[in-house]
Order: structure tokens, then sequence, then C-alpha cells
């Protein structure tokens, strides 16, 4: 350990977070210059990583939870050599800026996933960690270690508050990830003072509780931070927790330790009075120890060393198990393209009634058999998701080659890790439980989106046809606020034929994620005018009943309704033209002429979806043409529920005739 070296590396993140934070006026330099010193340590001498190869599949992952205290970051990424320059740190904060305020994947190198809201970064850390562990065992030989990397997390008072990070902590625990280490920066300090207002329960006996290894000590101790950091890598069949008593804004004379340097900032008396305290020119702003300057140049020559060792290993160990080659460039390569080549659909005859969940359910099995790097589970809710992976295990501590992952009961977390199996890479995953708990997962939800990964959620027994469970299982307002979701795909079929088409789209767009809407009632397969539904279907909508001539009536209607519309239509006096909507928002992309075709101009149209309508309104000239459900549902059977509530066929030719 180069201690000199180390403290003119902490000197200068102390430094530039707190320049940039002032340049701002807006920021949290609490956390960058309370962990400055554990930053030092991790970029300068623990971490596996290379900043000319920032996505090497065997790099050590490097989480900050504490996403507001993203300066400690940035500072580290800019030293350590990747492209984060100093004009970067000197536009913290500012629009178009690779320096927003809190973490963001895929905007600034380095960065391994959104952070901010607090606890998913941590819960996507248990991803990570999964994936490792899985790749590791499905790729390594006795002769080669390709896979073979630790995933570091900073985690503040308030990840540990968040219940998703106990969620997440809970699983990674129980399925023994031992290469998972964080990082409890314990300030005790949060945004409304001292952290005993609220919050006062022992961490490390809750995480020792949850099967973790857990360690203590002072965080500006580096020589005995190293020690147990090299204690935690020791026991491969336990997450370490290492808790660090810190201080807030070390180096501020009169608000370290207070909230007040949490999230503002220091004000330029008080960086002023700061830099006189670390023996700095209170005069230069954004300085850099030329000592940590000379330590970087020389780490980064040790770091591509390391990669190029490792690159040699890979390249034997691809020529020892050419087989093995393969797979590794099918579980890296994102498209489906190979795939397709080998993938075999269930078949589904006209007439068959299977409702949409179980159609899934087969179709996963066969998509499974083609795609080799596909992976997911429920929360606890598989028999009914029709989402295990039958024929290729469950993952566990014991065993890592099993494909099938059991959640439990912790949906904001299944979310959360989902992401992290898919950031980490090599991994396609979905996750699966009832639509109405997407209330439990919404945020881990919109921050796929917000990052654009392509995970999958199956999400079944989606409508007021759930039946007994009643209005608390009952999904009415979910449609509209899944599709509010910015880059959320939602899509609706209506039999399993299209319920097919739906996983193949989902598994296609590789732009963010997807989500499918499933039934738990059986609907029948049915016929389809166009002959070309399949490619129209992906285009967000097409026509499933024509008529001979313009039709008097067009119903535009998606998932189960479908079905409901069809058979309302042959009830109907009015000739009615019947469109399955697959995906709303894709359907507006399309260009003028092929909505026209679908939805012609002119022609009265009646919208039918069961839920609220909001966002329909523009498909219809009259409200008294949308059939809908503006309140919540009913407990029995299901279709004594949706007679209830009026929600029938001939609820719908009502409206059609009227």
């Amino acid at each position: 350990m180069k201690k000199d070296a180390l403290d003119a590396i902490a000197l200068s993140v102390r430094s530039l977070s707190m320049d940039a934070v002032q340049a701002a006026n807006s920021g949290h330099p609490g956390l960058p210059m309370g962990l400055a010193e554990l930053g030092s340590a991790l970029y300068g001498e623990v971490m596996s990583h290379y900043p000319g190869d920032p996505n090497w599949p065997d790099r050590d992952r490097f989480v900050l939870s504490a996403g507001h205290g993203s300066m400690l970051l940035y500072s580290l990424l800019h030293l350590s050599g990747y492209k984060v320059s100093l004009d970067d740190l000197k536009n913290f904060r500012q629009v178009g800026s690779i320096t927003p305020g809190h973490p963001e994947y895929g905007e600034t190198e380095g960065v391994e996933t959104t952070t901010g809201p607090l606890g998913q970064g941590i819960s996507n850390a248990v991803g990570m960690a999964l994936a490792e562990s899985k790749l590791e065992h499905v790729f390594n030989t006795d002769t080669h270690k390709v896979v073979d990397h630790y995933t570091y997390v900073i985690a503040g008072d308030g990840d540990m508050m968040e219940g998703i990070s106990s969620e997440a902590c809970s699983l990674a625990g129980h399925l023994g990830l031992g290469k998972l280490i964080v990082f409890y920066d314990d300030n005790h300090i949060s945004i409304e003072g001292d952290t005993a207002l609220a919050f006062t329960e022992d961490v490390e006996k809750r995480f020792e509780a949850f099967g973790w290894q857990t360690m203590s000590g002072d965080a500006y101790d580096t020589e005995n931070l190293f020690k147990m950091i090299e204690e935690a890598k020791k026991d491969a069949t336990r997450p370490t927790l290492i808790r660090l008593r810190s201080v807030i804004g070390k180096g501020s004379p009169n608000k370290a330790g207070t909230a007040a340097v949490h999230g503002a900032a220091l004000g330029e008396d008080e960086v002023a009075l700061s830099k006189r305290e670390l023996g700095l020119d209170e005069n230069e702003h954004f300085y850099i120890h030329p000592k940590a300057v000379e330590y970087f140049e020389n780490r980064k020559k040790e770091l591509e060393r390391q990669y190029k060792e490792w690159k040699s290993t890979f390249e034997e160990w691809a020529k020892a198990n050419p087989e093995l080659k393969k797979l590794w460039d099918r579980y890296f390569d994102s498209s489906i393209a190979e795939a397709r080549k080998e993938l075999s659909l269930p078949a589904f005859e006209k007439g068959e009634k299977i409702a949409t969940r179980k159609a899934s359910g087969a179709i996963l099995q066969e998509l499974a058999k083609a795609i080799p790097n596909l992976i997911g589970g429920s929360a606890d809710l598989a028999p009914s998701n029709n989402s295990t992976l039958e024929d290729w295990g469950n993952f566990s501590a014991e065993e890592r080659l099993g494909r099938t992952l059991h959640f439990g009961v912790r949906e904001h977390a299944m979310g959360a890790i989902t992401s992290g199996i898919y950031l980490h890479g090599g991994f396609r995953p979905y996750a699966a439980t009832f639509m109405v708990f997407t209330d439990y997962m919404r945020g881990s939800m919109r921050l796929a989106a917000l990052m654009g990964l392509p995970v999958v959620y199956v999400m079944t027994h989606d409508s007021i046809y759930v039946g007994e469970d009643g209005p608390t299982h009952e999904p009415v307002e979910h449609y509209a606020a899944l599709r509010a979701i910015p880059n959320m795909r939602f899509i609706r079929p209506g039999d399993a034929e299209e319920t097919a088409e739906a996983w193949m789209m989902a598994l296609e767009h590789e732009e963010g994620p997807t989500v499918l809407s499933l039934t738990r009632q059986k609907l029948a397969v049915y016929e389809k005018a166009d002959p070309n539904w399949r490619e129209n279907f992906r285009r967000g909508g097409y026509v499933v009943k024509a008529t001979d001539g313009r039709p008097d009536v067009v119903v535009v209607t998606t998932g189960s309704e479908v079905s409901l519309a069809l058979e309302a239509a042959e009830k109907s006096k009015r000739t009615v033209q019947v469109v399955s909507i697959s995906d709303r928002e894709l359907f507006e992309a399309q260009d003028e002429s092929f909505r026209e075709r679908v939805i012609p101009s002119g022609v009265r149209t009646v919208v039918a979806e069961v839920g609220v309508l909001q966002g329909w309104e523009g498909y219809v000239q009259s409200k008294e043409d949308l059939f809908g459900l503006n309140r919540f549902g009913a407990s029995g059977k299901g279709a004594e529920v949706a007679a209830h509530l009026g929600y029938t066929a001939e609820g719908l030719t009502k409206v059609i005739d009227r």
C-alpha cells in the first residue's frame, strides 16, 4: 500500500468534489468528501478494471448505490483514465454534460448502472454478482478461469432504510453470493438530520440474519480497510458487509458531520476554509495532486498488464474449448438471430381455448432451448405465471447452472436484480408476477426503461377476470400506468398466436424493456382477416375482423377484449371492423397510411379495454364510445364479476349500436 499516493488521490477527490458542486451550486459534497479514502483505495489498488476497455467482461463492477455522491465516482473515473475530462467535471450537473447529478448508465464511461433512487444500486449489484457466479460455473474449466471478478458497492444509510435493499440482500445471502462486497457508509446523517430521528437498528445484525459476513471499521484506517477486503474475499459462500464509520463532509471546518453538507454546495466561504483545512490553495480550483497523477500513470500500466494477461488466458481457453467459445459468443451476442435458426415455437389451433399465460409458458420452454442465456423467474408465482424453465433446473447456492430463478415474495428486488443481471452482461433475463404487483416493482421498471435495458416482464392475471381474488388483485389502472413510462413497451396479445409474436417482439427489442400483459382466463385462438397479421402485429396493430366495404364502426381493442369485441360484433346490427392493438405507442409511431388502413378516418371508432382508458381519448369522437372500467373490480368468478360490472359482449354491443 502506497499510503502517500492514496492520500494524494483522496485529497484530489475532495478538491474536485468541492469545486464541482460549488461551480454548479448544486449537488452533494458530503459523501465524496467523507469517503475519499475508500474511493482512492478501490480505484487505486483494489479493483481490477481497465480504462482502455470499459466493457471488459472480467472487470470488477463498482456500484455507487448512494448515487447522490456522484462526484466521488466522476473524480475517480477522471483520475484513473476513463473518458471523463476535467472539463466534464467542471460541467457537473449541466445540461448535455456526461456528469449528471446522479450516475447514468450509457451516459458516462465507467458507470455500471443508473443510481440515485436509494436501494436500487445495491439491488442491481445483487443481480451482477448472481450473473458473475453463473457465468463462472458455465465457462470456467479446471485449467482456465475466464470469469473471476467481484462486485463492489458503496451504500449509505438511505440505501439501508429503503425496503428494496433488504429484499435483495436477503436473497443474496440465501444464494451465497460470496463475490459481493458492500461498503456501508455509516455517517449517521440524512437530509433531515441525525439518522437517530428515524433509524436506530443494528444494520450488521440484520445482515448477519440475511446470511452475510459482516465487519466494521474506521473509514480512514486504510490499512485495516485492505485487511477487511482480503478477509471478505476469503469467504466464498457469503456476501460481505463492511460497515465504515465515516464523517460526512470530512475536511469542512463548519459543516462536516452535519446535514448541511449532505445535499447542498458548501458555499464559497466554506470551500475556502475547507481548502485551508486540507492544506490547499484556496484560490486554486479543481486541484489535482501531482502524486495522484503520477500514481495513476503507473496504475494504468499495471491494469493494462492484468488485462492483457486475461486476454491471453481467454485466447488459450478459447483454443482449448471451441464449443464453450461458441457458447460464450452466443451469451454475449444480444441479438437472437442465431436462436431463430433453432427455434420451433408451438403451434396453436384455431378455436383452441388457452389462457395466454399458459401459451406463454409453452413458448418459454421452446425459447429456452434456442436461447441458452435466457434466464429468469417469478416472485413466488411461477406455477401461476407459467414462468419456470422446466428442463433447466433451479439456480441456487448449491446449483449455479440452473436457469430458473426463485426470487421469493420480493417483487421490487426482483425488478432491480433482473436489471443487474442484464447490466452485468451475458444474459437475457425475464421476471414474472401478477400485473397488479407492478405497483411494487414500478421503481425498478422505470429505471430499466431509463437505462434502455431489454428486460422482459411477464405480467399475468391482467384484468378483472382474475375473479375470486377480488379487487386487490385485479389491475384496472395498470395498463395506463405502464404505458405512461417512457421507453417501456407494453404488449397485450389477444390469443396464443399473438402471444408467440409478442414474445419474439420482446426478445428482438434491444432498446428497452417490454411488458407482456397475459390472461388468467382461457381465450379462443381466433381467425385473422389480415394475411400479414404477424408483420402488422409487430407494427402495433392489425385488422382481426374485416368487413365487405366500409364499416359502420371500428372497434379498437387489446388483449382479452379482442375476443369480447369479436363476440359483440357478431351480435351487433352494424357492420363492425375489429382491430387488435398490440402496442399503442408502436402503432401511433407508424406512418399515416398504415394507420389509415387499420383504423380508417371518418368511421366511428369505439375503444374497448377492461381498465382505465386514459390515453385512448384521441381514438374516439365521443366519450360515450369509450368502453372501459373507471372503478375497482369485485370478488367472484371472473365471468360473474364481468357481468356485475357490465363488462360483457352485450354491454359492448350496446355501445356499438347506440
